[in-house]
């Protein structure tokens, strides 16, 4: 086990090094800059050099008057130190920027996470074990809705109906003017009340797919022969689900849930966005727009590692739910 995953970790090292070039070279290569805004903005002074010359400036200043790999090269030379800038369009440090911001999309991409796997695959189970039932045909629907609905549409509703209407939660952001102001229950329901909307938005748009996934698996696994046979030993029918039925159903269910890890901490722009939450979804939509390169490579370059980690979880945890897969 320990050869394989030092083998997956150096082939992730090379992906992640190729990965990062070709973000690098689109980076070099998009439509709008940072660079470009700031020499136009600068060349309409009284006395100042024209834009051309203000913009051959400040690209030798960022390093992007070298050739592609030239740059490339001098970039993984800082990034391996940890060095990734500073950023254009905001303030400080490309990694004091990420670390400001970062948090607030993990607690919201954990928590609804958490919710998604209790609420999801306890559900998938049920509709299949009463498989054309009232309730697999409730389950179907709300699985449907989740996945159809747009999530602008619904967080829209909920800002609509639980703060504008109702007035029991608060419209925007993720904490109170007055947060430091409070006790810790005060400050924990503060919490709440910011973050049950952005939450309940990221839960319901998310459920429907791993809902259904956890239903087609626990089917095809339901009128497997070992089920036949396990049930005519005289198995209970909860041990039949809960022993043999629900481990091999976790299998092909890993996949997904390794791969959700950089979903954790890529943030959810359009929730954030709507909810006015400064988390990294938001952040880094807005430093594309802008032509932020450092923060934009930083970023991208974090998913793609994220990524790559989730694959390589999502292998070892094959191991773990199912012998048949295990490396000797």
């Amino acid at each position: 086990m320990w050869k394989f995953i030092l083998k997956r970790v150096l082939l992730s090292i090379f992906i992640l090094l190729f990965v990062t070039l070709i973000i690098y070279t689109i980076m070099r290569f998009i439509p709008t800059s940072y660079v470009d805004a700031m020499a136009r903005e600068m060349s309409m002074k009284p006395g100042a050099l024209s834009f051309q010359d203000l913009r051959k400036q400040l690209n030798s200043v960022y390093g992007l008057d070298d050739p592609v790999l030239i740059g490339y090269f001098k970039w993984l030379s800082h990034a391996i130190r940890g060095n990734f800038g500073d950023t254009w369009y905001y303030t400080g440090t490309v990694t004091k920027k990420f670390a400001d911001v970062i948090w607030n999309s993990f607690f919201l991409g954990a928590v609804a996470f958490f919710f998604q796997i209790i609420i999801a695959i306890p559900l998938g189970i049920l509709s299949a074990r009463k498989q054309y039932s009232k309730t697999d045909y409730a389950v179907t629907v709300v699985a449907l809705i989740g996945i159809s609905l747009p999530t602008f549409f619904f967080a829209t509703l909920l800002k609509l109906v639980l703060s504008v209407k109702l007035g029991w939660l608060d419209l925007y952001g993720s904490v109170g003017k007055f947060h430091n102001q409070l006790s810790t229950w005060g400050k924990f329901m503060d919490i709440i009340s910011h973050n049950l909307m952005p939450i309940m938005t990221l839960v319901i748009v998310n459920i429907g797919s791993l809902m259904r996934y956890t239903r087609t698996n626990m089917l095809e696994v339901l009128n497997a022969d070992y089920i036949r046979t396990a049930r005519a030993k005289g198995l209970s029918e909860s041990k039949v689900i809960n022993k043999h039925a629900f481990r091999n159903t976790l299998i092909p269910i890993v996949t997904i849930l390794g791969g959700t890890i950089p979903g954790l901490f890529s943030g959810a722009m359009i929730t954030e966005t709507l909810f006015k939450i400064e988390g990294i979804g938001r952040i880094s939509y807005d430093a594309m727009v802008h032509g932020d390169i450092p923060f934009t490579m930083f970023y991208l370059s974090f998913l793609a590692m994220l990524t790559l980690l989730g694959t390589l979880i999502a292998d070892i945890m094959y191991a773990i739910v199912d012998p048949r897969v295990r490396i000797s």
